[in-house]
């Protein structure tokens, strides 16, 4: 990814994206929606702490779990994902 450009979490946070930006490979600028739902449910440094605790090849995997989680807590938030499942 071009540091020209600040991924969605900096571009929300209203920060600079560095070049070891945790978030950049996970959240890019084309799909903010997803950060923002993120960020909502989950908070960004709760999300950062997250990412950072996993092995880098479970990464993207974890940012599409809590994409999906923090969608489905938005769409319900008495069940969430539970509802979608049960």
């Amino acid at each position: 990814m071009s540091r020209s450009t600040r991924c969605a979490a900096c571009k929300f946070l209203r920060r600079r994206c560095s070049q070891d930006c945790i978030f950049a490979p996970y959240f890019p600028s084309s799909n903010p929606k997803r950060f923002s739902g993120v960020h909502k449910i989950f908070g960004a440094s709760n999300v950062s702490k997250m990412l950072q605790q996993l092995p880098v090849h479970l990464r993207a995997e974890a940012a599409e779990c809590m994409s999906f989680e923090a969608t489905s807590r938005i769409r319900d938030p008495i069940y969430g994902c539970a509802g979608i499942i049960t």
